[in-house]
């Protein structure tokens, strides 16, 4: 399999290493390009055997599948670029949510997908976002799932749920390490706990509530039950977070929304010449 990566980032880079530390594929079979060629360089190196390319075209040029992990007001360039050289039988994926699965099937000529990673796919852990349109099917789409397989859970869902999903799943790792790194500063301002201390205890915390969660089957209601003795320490903070946060998630949601929408009119205004509102 020749696998294409046209932009190196943070999410990039991340898919590449977390397939080649899986085994899911082998350094040979990868071809990249970057806006900063050095970057891609420098890549190619930690990693003999992957093709850094100069151009994008090259970079997409005769791989079964590519993806394009790139910023959205990038899509519309990049795209111009791999036009002339795609394949009716290539796969062309996006890991950017705003740039729906119609904006590339508009102009590629070519199977579509796209996949929303997480953070959490270099612990080979955590979800993939599995999006399809009518040009892609079901063998190619099982050949996408099973090359994510190697690092994550692939999860097939409907496009309009794709902001919120990619809420929990993509954006979620950085909400939970926000609150775990304001309750271990707290720990510390508090007590004078040595922070590296505080840090391994609730870091071990958060694996292990996970874990009862997903492997334990109980869900997070049942955990504050289990943990919270009416009454008792635990009863009493709880009381507390639930009137302090009120409503705050559900503010975060609107945020992310609203950014999300935001980049939804300017990727469709930069393919379709005209502006919507939501999908």
């Amino acid at each position: 399999m020749n696998v294409g990566f046209i932009g190196i980032g943070s999410m990039g880079s991340l898919l590449i290493e977390s397939f080649i530390a899986s085994g899911a594929l082998s350094p040979s079979e990868i071809s990249i390009s970057n806006r900063t060629f050095s970057k891609a360089q420098a890549l190619a190196d930690r990693y003999p055997g992957i093709r850094a390319e100069y151009t994008n075209a090259e970079a997409a040029m005769g791989c079964d599948i590519v993806f394009l992990c790139i910023k959205p007001h990038e899509f519309f360039h990049v795209v111009k670029d791999i036009k002339p050289i795609v394949r009716a039988e290539q796969i062309i994926v996006s890991i950017t949510s705003p740039v729906l699965v119609s904006h590339l099937e508009g102009e590629l000529n070519c199977k579509i997908a796209k996949v929303i990673p997480s953070i959490t796919n270099q612990t080979w852990s955590g979800t993939s976002l599995c999006i399809y349109g009518d040009s892609i099917g079901e063998t190619d789409k099982k050949r996408l799932e099973s090359l994510f397989t190697h690092i994550s859970e692939p999860l097939r869902i409907d496009e309009n749920f794709t902001r919120i999903v990619s809420d929990l799943s993509s954006c979620g790792p950085a909400f939970m390490a926000f609150f775990l790194q304001q309750f271990v500063d707290a720990a510390v301002e508090e007590t004078g706990i040595p922070r590296e201390i505080a840090l391994q205890v609730a870091s071990n915390m958060l694996l292990g509530t996970g874990l009862l969660i997903t492997e334990g089957r109980m869900s997070p209601t049942e955990v504050q039950e289990r943990v919270a003795v009416p009454g008792g320490i635990t009863a009493q903070a709880l009381h507390m977070l639930r009137r302090e946060t009120d409503g705050i998630f559900n503010q975060l949601i609107r945020t992310t929304h609203a950014k999300y929408n935001e980049d939804l009119i300017k990727v469709t205004t930069a393919f379709c010449g005209e502006e919507v509102n939501g999908q």
